[in-house]
C-alpha cells in the first residue's frame, strides 16, 4: 500500500492518500481513533501542550462501513495553531530543524510554521495510514507492536530480556499503557528524565524497541528493492526525528565476537527455530521465521527554550535565536505508535499488499 502524506502543521489540514487499500475491509474506526490517541499532543506535562483532536475525515474510498479498494484518502483538520509564535523569527534558522535545508531546496518558499511539512504533526496522517495497514495484517495474523526501550540515561530490558514470552497479548498490554514501557517502574524513572530536561529549559531523546510476530520464514530478498532491514529502513527514516535504525543487536554486534553473535539453530515441532534472536529475525534480508525486532533511536526534541547560535537566512549573517511556544521536551512516547505505523506499513509491501 503506497502513501502520501500532505498538508502543513499550521495550514488548515493534514492529511493521507493510501493507495492499494484490498476492498471489502471493515475498518474498525474506534481502533484507528485510539492509536491517534496515543500520538496525540496536550495530555500532560509530558508533551507540548498543543491541544488537538486528531479526529480523521475519510473523504473517499470507504462505503457503507467498508473499503472500496480505491484511494482511501482522510483528512485531520487543525485546530489550535498559534502562528504568531513563528513570525519573529521566521528568517532564523532552527539549529536541528529542517529549517536551512528546506530553504535552500524550496527556494525560500517554504511554510515555516511551526515547521510546516516536515513537523512532528504529519505524523497524525502516518498513523491513521499505519491503523488501517495494522488492521489488514491483523487479518493474516500478523501483529505490531513497540515499547521505549531508553529516554537519556534511563533504560528498561529489551523484548528478548523480558522475563514474559514476546507475544500478541504482551504487546498489547503494553499498547494500553499511558507511557508505554516494559517495566512502569523504569516508565516512572524515563518520565522523571523528561521532567528535569523540561525543567532546564531543554530536551531528552531516546529508543524505541519494535516487534513484529507472525512472519513466515523466507519473506523478502538480499536485492536491493525487497531487502527486509531495507524497507522497513526506508519507511522508518521518512519518521520526524529518527536517527539510527538497528535490528536484532543492531550496533552492539559491534562489540560481539560471532560465538556470541550467532543464534543457534534446531529442529522443534517439525520447525526450524533458535533459542535467541540476535539477528533481530532477519538474515541475508530474509526472515527467518523469529520475531521481527528492531530499534529506531529517536533525536532529543530540535525545538528548545535556551537560546542558540544560527544564521538569519534573510542578511545571511550569523545571528541567535531564543525559540517560545509550545513544544515537546521529549518526542519518544508520542513516536511510538508512529513507529508502529511504519512498520505495518513497510511489512504490507515485504507481504505485496
Amino acid at each position: 500500500m503506497r502513501y502520501t502524506i500532505f498538508g502543513e502543521s499550521h495550514g488548515p489540514a493534514i492529511g493521507v492518500v493510501l493507495q492499494g487499500v484490498p476492498s471489502g475491509l471493515a475498518l474498525d474506526l474506534e481502533e484507528i481513533a485510539f492509536q491517534l490517541a496515543r500520538r496525540a499532543p496536550g495530555k500532560n506535562a509530558l508533551s507540548t501542550p498543543r491541544r488537538e483532536a486528531d479526529a480523521p475525515e475519510i473523504l473517499s474510498g470507504y462505503f457503507e462501513g467498508r473499503t472500496t479498494g480505491t484511494p482511501l484518502a482522510a483528512v485531520i483538520r487543525n485546530t489550535d495553531t498559534r502562528s504568531r509564535d513563528y513570525a519573529a523569527t521566521r528568517a532564523l534558522a532552527r539549529p536541528g530543524h529542517a529549517d536551512y535545508p528546506a530553504h535552500i531546496r524550496y527556494g525560500g518558499f517554504e511554510d515555516y510554521r511551526g515547521g510546516g511539512h516536515f513537523s512532528g504533526r504529519l505524523t497524525a496522517p502516518l498513523v491513521f495510514a499505519g491503523s488501517v495497514a495494522r488492521q489488514v495484517l491483523a487479518a493474516r495474523g500478523v501483529t505490531v507492536g513497540a515499547h521505549i526501550r531508553s529516554v537519556g540515561a534511563v533504560s528498561e530490558p529489551s523484548f528478548a530480556a523480558w522475563g514474559e514470552p514476546l507475544s500478541p497479548a504482551l504487546l498489547r498490554a503494553v499498547e494500553e499503557r499511558d507511557f508505554p514501557t516494559l517495566s512502569e517502574e523504569r516508565g516512572s524513572a524515563m518520565q522523571e528524565e523528561i521532567l528535569a530536561a523540561r525543567s532546564e529549559r531543554d530536551s531528552v531523546g531516546g529508543a524505541i524497541e519494535c516487534a513484529v510476530l507472525g512472519l513466515a520464514p523466507g519473506i523478502g530478498s538480499p536485492d536491493l528493492g525487497e531487502n527486509v532491514e531495507g524497507i522497513l529502513s526506508r519507511h522508518l527514516f521518512a519518521i520526524p526525528g529518527v536517527k539510527a535504525v538497528g535490528f536484532g543487536e543492531g550496533f552492539g554486534f559491534a562489540a560481539l565476537r560471532g560465538s556470541e553473535a550467532n543464534d543457534a539453530l534446531y529442529m522443534r515441532g517439525g520447525a526450524v527455530t533458535s533459542p535467541t534472536n540476535h539477528s533481530g529475525g532477519v538474515n541475508g534480508g530474509i526472515t527467518n521465521g523469529l520475531p521481527l525486532l528492531f530499534s529506531v533511536a529517536m533525536r532529543p526534541t530540535a525545538s528548545i527554550a535556551r537560546e542558540q547560535d544560527t544564521v538569519n537566512m534573510d542578511t545571511w549573517t550569523d545571528a541567535k535565536l531564543t525559540i517560545t511556544g509550545r513544544h515537546d521536551p521529549c518526542i519518544v512516547h508520542r513516536a511510538v505508535p508512529v513507529v508502529e505505523a511504519a512498520a505495518a506499513l513497510a511489512v504490507c509491501e515485504l507481504l505485496g499488499i
